[in-house]
């Protein structure tokens, strides 16, 4: 122990010196002490405050509720632990990325979480993707005919499990705020939340192909399996830029640690 340390835990009433000298100023301890120092020492390890250290020590708490506290910390150890290796997955998996091509990626991917999600949505065995304005027509129209306004960018799910030249299984969904009825074609649900590998692809759709191929790589490398229907979020699209080398879309896949 530093005596700066002690000095600080003497302030605190976390270890008080069994004498101080009151000539030199100079602080004494006794071996009697030393157990209540290695109990302090052994908590602050596990990643307690000194707050609650002192509480622990001075409050005679029951085993129990001990007990509870450490296994608290075990499962908050555990959740930091589980963290930082996705992180150094990801680490390696850029490291890999870099050493094979050479140069840093084009795209950066981030995992993050999402919240579920209400939408107004409209699904469809669509010839070709570029065929999906039909869907997105139908989407459009019923918020006009409710007077419903979105409450965030529309998107695309692909529900196709690989990709497809034609027969396209596509969901067209915006989201709103306020409850909507069904109809027709249209359903209102709830999109399930969860982590997803997202990438940012700016331009036209025309190469939107390479930040697929891109995500897939970043998620085999990275330790991850597939566990949906990727989505694509149109963050910037027709009606907000001039044109396709302004497109902003968001690609995401819903992953699991493999």
């Amino acid at each position: 122990m530093s005596v700066k340390a002690l000095r600080y835990y003497d302030e605190i009433g976390l270890l008080k010196p069994a004498e101080v000298d009151r000539f030199t100023g100079y602080r004494y301890y006794t071996a009697d002490q030393l157990p209540r120092l290695n109990r302090i020492l052994a908590l602050k390890d596990l990643g307690f405050s000194l707050e609650r250290v002192a509480r622990l020590l001075d409050d005679d708490l029951p085993p129990a509720q001990i007990r509870g506290m450490l296994q608290r910390k075990q499962a908050e150890i555990e959740r930091h632990l589980e963290a930082e290796e996705t992180r150094l997955a990801r680490v390696e998996a850029r490291l890999r990325q870099i050493e094979q091509e050479g140069k840093m990626p084009a795209y950066d991917v981030v995992l993050k979480p999402i919240e579920p999600l209400k939408v107004v949505a409209a699904r469809g065995v669509i010839p070709a993707y570029s065929d999906v304005n039909r869907l997105f027509d139908v989407v459009i129209g019923h918020l006009g005919q409710h007077r419903a306004k979105p409450a965030g960018p529309p998107l695309a799910i692909y529900h196709d499990g690989e990709y497809r030249e034609r027969d396209v299984d596509v969901e067209i969904a915006v989201p709103v705020a306020e409850a909507l009825p069904g109809g027709g074609q249209v359903t209102v649900r709830e999109l399930p939340g969860g982590q997803m590998a997202s990438l940012i692809h700016k331009g036209g759709f025309q190469a939107i192909g390479e930040a697929y191929a891109a995500l897939m790589a970043w998620i085999g490398s990275g330790g991850h399996n597939v566990v949906g229907p990727n989505r694509e979020i149109y963050l910037t699209g027709p009606d907000d830029v001039d044109g396709p080398a302004d497109y902003v879309t968001e690609v995401q896949f819903p992953v699991e640690k493999a």
